[in-house]
């Protein structure tokens, strides 16, 4: 892309947030080959969950739409990782994969709306590069009580 990631994220009025300190034993992003896999990313803003709970129609569950733009968030929190791992994301050749989680109320269906919070955001700044294979799975629930969770796999330049 012309003018680097940096720039677009800019034109996008996207600033990428500090890395999210692990909650466990893990470390936030590893390195293999040409190939980065980032650990499952929460929507943590500013070291906290904006939302917590199922999600789902109805009192009491976070919506649909609200669970997607945290999917964003987790996307954003992801490529964090990835730039502090390997400095700049004018690295990235591609956007291999994307595995979203859904914390979902039992009647819920839409996590493939709810993830599509995290691709969308992945396009608008890779352009064709942030076109990704996906999965998009519902369970019961996440660390922490979140509603949605998200990890990427991307391809460096060689």
């Amino acid at each position: 892309m012309s003018g680097g990631i940096d720039a677009r994220l800019a034109e996008l009025g996207i600033t990428l947030p500090e890395v999210a300190a692990p909650v466990a034993a893990y470390v936030p992003a590893v390195r293999t080959g040409q190939y980065v896999y980032t650990s499952g990313q929460l929507p943590f803003v500013d070291g906290a969950l904006p939302e917590a709970g199922k999600v789902g129609l109805g009192a009491g569950l976070v919506s649909p739409e609200d669970a997607a733009g945290y999917a964003r968030q987790c996307a954003l929190n992801a490529l964090a990782a990835v730039k502090a791992l390997v400095g700049s994301l004018d690295d990235v050749a591609r956007v291999v994969k994307v595995v979203g989680f859904v914390a979902s109320d039992p009647g819920f269906t839409g996590q493939p709306g709810v993830i599509n919070g995290a691709s969308t955001v992945l396009g608008e700044i890779f352009g064709d590069a942030g076109v990704h294979a996906r999965s998009a799975v519902g369970v019961t629930v996440l660390p922490l009580d979140s509603p949605v969770e998200v990890e990427i796999v991307v391809e460096l330049r060689a």
